[in-house]
């Protein structure tokens, strides 16, 4: 599998991720940890080298999952990138809510550190922005950890580009983490070219709809106790969810094309893009996991890719 750089951090990684956020087990419906692990070990066999988390996902479960699954993998064979600085779950806990603070950053990190099993994590990333925090502290803490050879590189989530560019004054920035997939594509207007500008590698989060891209949804998942997915996701509620069904319907006829799925397709879409690194794709058994690698083993043809075109024009305007 071709790897792509993460910036210039020197880092490479192969164009899909394996995500985690579901195998927290708060959001994306039930799972079992085993399944998980076998899934994160099973795309690490078909040749995906990079595994995203947080230590928001199920507080610190999903990491330790992580740990669990890479325990007999050679370290320097798989990247690991983890965030900080949301969810409340800083030294002050839920009162200060997210805090990408210096104090809070060296606490996670620390704990993250312990629940993945390592002594270093490849790519550290800003979860979310946290207006109570200078900019100023939060990357010159992390700074002084990559001097420390606690990080690799630094990354950050969901900042838009007056913030990033803010960070990268005092940091090197080597990557952000916007939603995009065929269903949220607002990136391409500015974000992505500013990217591109600037070097600054690209990892999807939402690359299949949190599900919705393959295929499987005829209505809107119901809400539950472990099932939230709408809540971060327009898509799912009406008149979106409808629109996104006559997308999936164009897919599928260049599924059967080429003899793939139509998470295929959509993932296949994402990692063509100029200025894409890698795309995150979550998964909760092995046979997701293997059926996500595969979505770099084959390119759709301009005809396909015009087709996608001309399908997102005709059910989006654009």
């Amino acid at each position: 599998m071709k790897k792509n750089e993460i910036g210039k951090s020197g880092i490479m990684v192969t164009p899909i991720t394996l995500g985690t956020w579901a195998m927290g087990g708060d959001f994306w419906g039930v799972t079992d940890d085993q399944l998980c692990i076998d899934a994160l070990r099973a795309g690490l066999d078909a040749g995906i080298n990079i595994i995203d988390t947080a230590p928001v996902y199920g507080a610190g479960h999903a990491e330790e999952l992580v740990g669990k699954a890479i325990k007999d993998v050679k370290r320097e064979d798989v990247v690991i990138a983890t965030k900080f600085g949301v969810g409340g779950l800083g030294p002050k806990g839920a009162e200060r809510g997210n805090d990408a603070s210096k104090e809070a950053m060296l606490f996670e990190l620390d704990r993250s550190l312990k629940l993945l099993g390592t002594d270093y994590v490849d790519l550290y990333q800003v979860h979310w922005p946290d207006p109570d925090t200078p900019i100023e502290e939060t990357m010159e803490a992390l700074n002084e950890v990559k001097k420390a050879g606690k990080i690799r590189a630094i990354g950050v989530s969901n900042f838009d580009i007056p913030l990033l560019e803010a960070a990268m004054k005092i940091s090197q920035i080597d990557s952000v983490q916007p939603q995009y997939s065929l269903l949220v594509r607002d990136i391409e207007k500015e974000y992505l070219p500013f990217c591109i500008q600037n070097s600054i590698g690209v990892l999807s989060y939402g690359s299949l709809g949190a599900g919705m891209l393959t295929g499987k949804y005829k209505e809107p998942p119901k809400e539950d106790k472990t099932e939230h997915r709408s809540m971060f996701y327009p898509f799912y509620k009406e008149p979106l969810f409808s629109k996104a069904l006559k997308l999936i319907e164009s897919l599928k006829v260049i599924a059967e094309k080429n003899g793939r799925t139509v998470g295929q397709v959509a993932l296949n879409w994402v990692i063509s893009q100029q200025g894409m690194t890698t795309a995150l794709v979550g998964c909760k058994n092995p046979e997701q996991a293997v059926q996500n690698a595969q979505a770099t083993q084959w390119a759709l043809d301009q005809g396909d890719l015009d087709a996608i075109r001309d399908a997102l024009i005709d059910i989006y305007g654009e």
